[in-house]
């Protein structure tokens, strides 16, 4: 069944409310979007609404890490991580505060919320601040443990979320590994290497390649920061092309970390699927995907040219 990945950050909360008395969870007066509200209903001794105040937002969760709490602070990515840059900078990862920013409806699948709305730079952000942790999860199964690991991570960590349903790449038998990418499929031409909701369209461009003849190994990076080098340098040796999809910019995310590891060890070729250096726009998601080529059979082409 298809669900959201912010669904999943909202059932994660109440599994914690349960059984972590520290955490605590703050909004932006966005709790129904979020999912905060969630956590709002089975423990509302331990929400806070700090209203439109994103800086705010941050300022009083790094006040609640020094005084003990894990506190999970939500907005929109557009918001969280943009409005909040420099909160999150000095106030949580300078101090390597043990803050967790959840920020949901990241990427061009916000859809008609349009351009002012659509978080395509988040990932550049968060991962260009030190010490700061940064998860990206394919889907609602592997939202909800990336949750649950974050609270027993001690540090700050920044875990982007989608508005959009998408289906399930994993069953229950997932295991979570924080900082470990996760082979998909095995292949020998090229790899795929792929975060949030572009593994599910990797996984069919490489049956439509299948189709052709070519072997396709796909990589899921659920952790940008810290990446694992390992698995991208064996494949980068094993199958000597790449291809990164992500759903955001191709400036700094996802494409532009593997290209910092591969460059420094084993070049090879690599084409980046993301968005090229432009604003997004008011559309469905499902049609700004294609517009904006993001889906599976723009990630074939590119298999294609980088063999």
């Amino acid at each position: 069944m298809a669900k959201a990945t912010r669904e999943a950050y909202g059932e994660a909360l109440k599994k914690l409310a349960g059984c972590n008395p520290n955490v605590v969870v703050l909004d932006a007066d966005l709790s129904g979007s979020t999912k905060t509200a969630e956590f709002r209903k089975v423990c509302p001794e331990r929400f806070f609404n700090v209203g439109i105040a994103e800086q705010d937002l941050i300022g009083t969760a790094a006040g609640m890490a020094i005084a003990g709490k894990i506190p999970f602070a939500s907005s929109f990515a557009m918001f969280a991580a943009g409005r909040a840059f420099e909160i999150i900078r000095n106030t949580v990862a300078y101090p390597k505060l043990n803050v967790k920013i959840a920020a949901t409806h990241a990427g061009l699948t916000v859809g008609e919320d349009g351009a002012s709305h659509q978080a395509i730079e988040d990932i550049s952000l968060m991962r260009s601040i030190p010490n700061m942790t940064v998860i990206n999860p394919a889907d609602s199964i592997e939202a909800e443990q990336a949750v649950l690991k974050a609270a027993e991570y001690v540090g700050p960590v920044y875990i982007r979320l989608g508005r959009m349903a998408v289906d399930n790449v994993y069953d229950e038998s997932y295991k979570f590994e924080w900082g470990k990418g996760v082979e998909l499929r095995k292949g020998a031409d090229v790899t795929i290497i792929a975060t949030g909701i572009m593994v599910q369209e990797s996984l069919k461009a490489s049956e439509t390649l299948s189709e052709e003849g070519i072997s396709v190994r796909v990589i899921n990076i659920h952790t940008i920061k810290p990446i694992d080098k390992d698995i991208i340098i064996k494949a980068a040796k094993e199958t000597k092309a790449i291809v990164t999809a992500e759903e955001h910019s191709v400036i700094g995310g996802l494409g532009s970390a593997v290209l910092e590891v591969l460059s420094d060890v084993y070049p090879v070729p690599v084409k980046r699927i993301g968005v090229q250096d432009t604003f997004g726009e008011s559309g469905k998601p499902k049609e700004l995907l294609e517009k904006y080529c993001l889906t599976e059979k723009y990630i074939a082409d590119a298999c294609r040219k980088a063999i």
